[in-house]
């Protein structure tokens, strides 16, 4: 059986690649594109801090190191989660329907059913290259202790964000449409995550940090690695805790969705 899971693992993903990639310019161009489009906003907030110098203590380097965990966690995200992202278009059209009549697991075939891998290729390559200007500019000491945390905190920040889209995917069972939902409390509240949390309105922070937990996304890892004075508003364990939060809340995500399933009817389409 698992030999079994993985071929077809394989071949979801071989299928997949060839589908995105059966035009390779056009694949090359979108994939640029996605990559300047996410440029743009960094260009900017370069810019701004060459007058500026520092946004609450934090130097242009560290901001860079900052936005290059949220990138890259998103360009893996988004390999393993497309389905979950777009569910709510896969329900109107008829296409969970099909799901639920073949003989694998539902999430199973969700995940693996589709990726979109022009953002994958632009959000990922661009938190590459920020991680590879900023990394060894801002004083991190790497070894293997920095290493092993910034590779758990990688993967926890993917499942926090996979819990997320996990959550709307499962509340389209009972909504169908919950595009201002996850405006709200994805799309929305990632715009402040590349930021310090520290410059925000008290509520704004109490939503990133509780709410929507974007901040163990980048904030409080890279906490972690550069140490900077605006940490002492928080408490330190904070610091430590992204692997554990990505796990129990994709774990919460997932019996959500085990329980949500149970309600679907189909859309009619």
């Amino acid at each position: 059986m698992k030999n079994d899971t993985v071929y077809m693992v394989g071949v979801y993903t071989r299928t997949i690649m060839k589908s995105w990639f059966q035009y390779k310019v056009d694949a090359i161009l979108r994939s640029l594109t996605v990559f300047l489009r996410e440029a743009t906003g960094i260009f900017v907030i370069y810019f701004t801090l060459l007058k500026f110098d520092t946004l609450n203590g934090w130097d242009i380097q560290e901001l860079l190191f900052l936005f290059s965990l949220l990138f890259l966690t998103y360009g893996i995200l988004i390999v393993f989660f497309t389905g979950l992202r777009d569910f709510g278009k896969t329900v109107r059209n008829g296409g969970f329907d099909r799901f639920i009549l073949r003989p694998r697991g539902l999430l199973f075939q969700i995940i693996f059913s589709n990726a979109d891998w022009f953002a994958a290729i632009g959000h990922g390559g661009l938190g590459i290259v920020l991680f590879v200007i900023s990394a060894g500019n801002v004083g991190i000491v790497w070894n293997l202790r920095t290493v092993i945390y910034y590779i758990a905190a990688v993967i926890g920040g993917v499942l926090i964000q996979g819990a997320i889209f996990l959550l709307l995917a499962s509340l389209n069972i009972y909504l169908l449409e919950t595009k201002s939902l996850k405006d709200l409390l994805y799309w929305n509240m990632r715009k402040f995550a590349g930021y310090p949390v520290s410059i925000f309105h008290k509520a704004i922070q109490f939503c990133m940090i509780y709410v929507v937990p974007f901040a163990f996304i980048n904030y409080f890892p890279a906490q972690y690695l550069l140490r900077k004075e605006d940490m002492a508003g928080y408490p330190a364990v904070y610091m430590y805790l992204t692997p554990v939060i990505g796990v129990c809340l994709y774990l919460a995500a997932y019996g959500f969705w085990r329980y949500s399933i149970r309600f679907y009817k189909s859309s009619g389409n």
